[in-house]
């Protein structure tokens, strides 16, 4: 094979080797070709492409209308606009749960037809079976624990998990069943650091955390948060690098000015 033709794209066995280095994990999500390239360009190890769109691009409240369709057509999207980082695509609320046949056939869509490279799931245990025929098929699993957006209604809304005991203890065997199935991540979402440590030890794959503390081998933030394009609010795990909000609105309210003065366009930007 020609040495022009080796992509330079990054892989699960990298991601793994990573843990094993020591050396940190990055992660952001992204819905669409702009912000991807961008991501891409700047070196960020894995993008997700998160059912998390269905709130910051598709204006739900939640992440459960979102669709096979939605997450395919936004995954194409970004896979087209980053050819070096891991591109993982979120299975969204009931494209996995019905049953381990659907959930193999959905998984297999994103990398047959959009582009990923892998596919992440929400839950612990209850999904071990179709993470296994996934990964058994040859499909990268992300696993993910702790807050799992899809079962909103169920845990009672976006707080914190594992706070007590047992439920911690729930966590940390979700997420060794979850290694044992095949996943090759796992991300773990609003829990405690010291519980998020204790699994990240315990574990041969990387952790990702969000809401999860330090101890983890990566992070994952939603990129329209840490950019400062959502002002409503700012979670408490959140960084805001940038606050695009306020500059974009301060573009939009010059163009609109300069337009009703008359001002643009002006010669520069005329032809004749």
């Amino acid at each position: 094979m020609s040495s022009q033709n080796k992509s330079s794209r990054k892989t699960i066995l990298d991601i793994k080797k990573m843990k094993e280095l020591g050396e940190k994990i990055t992660v952001l999500t992204a819905y669409d070709y702009a912000i991807s390239s961008i991501l891409d360009e700047c070196g960020i190890d894995m993008i997700l492409v998160g059912d998390s769109l269905g709130m910051v691009v598709l204006g739900y409240d939640t992440t459960l209308p979102v669709t096979m369709e939605d997450m395919l057509h936004h995954t194409k999207s970004v896979s087209r606009g980053a050819p070096n980082s891991l591109i993982i695509a979120d299975m969204p609320f009931l494209s996995y749960q019905v049953s381990p046949e659907l959930a193999l056939t959905n998984a297999g869509r994103f990398l047959q037809e959009a582009g990923a490279q892998a596919v992440k799931m929400e839950g612990g245990k209850e999904y071990a079976e179709a993470v296994h025929k996934i990964t058994s098929a040859g499909i990268p699993v992300m696993a993910h624990v702790g807050l799992t957006p899809q079962s909103i209604h169920q845990i009672g809304g976006f707080k914190v998990q594992g706070k007590k005991e047992d439920a911690a203890l729930r966590i940390i065997e979700d997420a060794r069943i979850m290694e044992d199935a095949g996943a090759f991540s796992i991300v773990l979402e609003l829990v405690p650091e010291k519980l998020a440590s204790e699994i990240t030890k315990s574990l041969s794959i990387p952790t990702i955390g969000i809401g999860a503390g330090i101890h983890c081998d990566g992070q994952v933030l939603v990129v329209n948060d840490m950019l400062g394009l959502f002002d409503k609010f700012t979670p408490k795990h959140v960084k805001k690098y940038a606050n695009l909000n306020q500059e974009i609105k301060k573009a939009v309210k010059n163009y609109i000015s300069d337009v009703k003065i008359s001002s643009f366009p002006d010669a520069e930007h005329s032809f004749k």
